[in-house]
């Protein structure tokens, strides 16, 4: 999985202290951000593209991105899925321009060059000519002409791909750690409740940190700490997969002896209010569903995608890039199939914690656009990321202040790039 270190076509070193500084330029050159596409999107790494869910018959298709490359992921009249690149072998164009529906024959609208679910190109106009003039050669062969396929991996119904043809397979690439929270929260059929998304004016990875941020859920999200979700001295594990670059976040629910007082000496901030504020209590009411107590689950498989489980709120999002200042958030919420209506109602009502103006989540957005703001005047700083220390240690601990799956993210990251 690592690339070379200190590649020359790099446009700028690494600091000295390694992973306890970020150089801005990260997150402002536009040569870094079309390397990133490379090396890493387009590179040995495994996208959430879709749940198997969105894709429940044959011939159903859904339309994402991996990076900025637009990409479509199938299933053919036998079942199987697919992903390609949604761009035409003939001359470069779209094939596929709607979100999402269900057809057996894929058609660019330019030339109307045809393929079918699996990205094999199936019909040319004017293959040989008219009235005995033009059309293709006579060596043209229509299998040499496929949309580019990718690989694909399924689990527990949820679809990534990769452009690597020789790189890692799937389940290495996860790691057991993320393959076992995947299986816990889809451990039985699912169902899509809901959409949204957004677009961040700020770049891809200031969100990779953000969702690998434990502590700042305590002092940036106040809807937590005020309506009790989270306490101080509650249950809380940090772990990354070997490379270091995933990351799970797990918080177990609060015994009810957990007091706000340490908090509340150890910031800036006040604290008003508790649970009984809320007119609708049983908006964050709380069903153990599992029997494990975990109250909350942020799962961040790197480059693209964080898995939730907030309450009984469950959602994927996944990252898209579309400029070195500029993503696309995307959400998709879900529940299970066998979901009775109340606890479906349920989930939707929690879902207002999520999403572009959630309750909890409308703040993150904002906090990578202000520093992306601050960054980009062109000055050759960095960040300072020593919380916890040095290290990128997995911590099993009932705190929470560290930095160090930031650090364990820009280790991977580094080793991809090349840095």
């Amino acid at each position: 999985m690592n690339a070379p270190q200190n590649r020359s076509d790099l446009p700028f070193a690494w600091p000295e202290l390694g992973l306890r500084r970020v150089p801005y330029a990260v997150f402002t050159d536009p040569a870094i951000y079309q390397l990133e596409q490379e090396r890493i999107f387009r590179g040995p790494t495994w996208n959430y593209v879709a749940l198997e869910a969105e894709l429940p018959n044959p011939h159903d298709y859904v339309s994402t991105f991996i990076g900025d490359t637009p990409v479509v992921v199938t299933r053919d009249g036998e079942g199987a899925l697919h992903a390609w690149v949604n761009r035409c072998a003939h001359r470069g164009a779209l094939v596929c321009r709607d979100l999402r529906g269900n057809t057996q024959t894929h058609t660019c609208v330019y030339h109307q060059w045809a393929y079918d679910t699996s990205g094999a190109l199936i019909g040319v106009p004017f293959r040989k000519g008219l009235g005995g003039k033009g059309g293709y050669p006579a060596d043209f062969d229509m299998a040499e002409h496929p949309l580019r396929p990718l690989r694909v991996a399924s689990r527990r119904g949820v679809v990534f791909a990769s452009f690597a043809e020789d790189g890692p397979g799937f389940e290495e690439y996860l790691g057991d750690t993320m393959l076992g929270n995947i299986d816990r929260v889809m451990h039985k059929p699912i169902e899509v409740i809901g959409y949204s998304r957004q677009y961040v004016h700020a770049n891809w990875k200031l969100y990779a940190e953000n969702t690998r941020d434990s502590y700042h859920a305590m002092l940036l999200h106040l809807f937590y700490p005020t309506f009790g979700i989270a306490r101080p001295a509650q249950k809380v594990a940090i772990e990354m997969n070997e490379a270091r670059y995933h990351n799970l976040f797990t918080v177990w629910q609060p015994s009810g002896k957990e007091s706000m007082d340490t908090y509340k000496q150890h910031t800036t901030r006040a604290i008003q209010g508790g649970q009984d504020a809320l007119e609708s209590p049983q908006f964050l009411r709380y069903i153990n569903e599992r029997g494990d107590d975990i109250c909350i689950t942020i799962e961040s498989l790197f480059p693209n995608s964080v898995f939730q489980h907030i309450q009984n709120g469950m959602a994927v999002r996944q990252i898209r890039p579309t400029a070195v200042d500029q993503f696309e958030l995307y959400w998709t919420y879900f529940g299970y199939a066998d979901d009775s209506e109340e606890m479906r109602a349920h989930r939707l009502r929690q879902a207002n914690m999520l999403g572009p103006a959630g309750l909890i989540a409308m703040e993150d957005a904002e906090a990578g656009e202000i520093i992306q703001r601050a960054v980009s005047d062109g000055s050759n700083e960095q960040s300072f990321v020593e919380m916890g220390g040095y290290g990128t240690e997995n911590l099993y601990d009932i705190s929470g202040t560290d930095e160090n799956s930031i650090r364990g993210f820009w280790q991977g990251y580094r080793d991809l790039m090349g840095f």
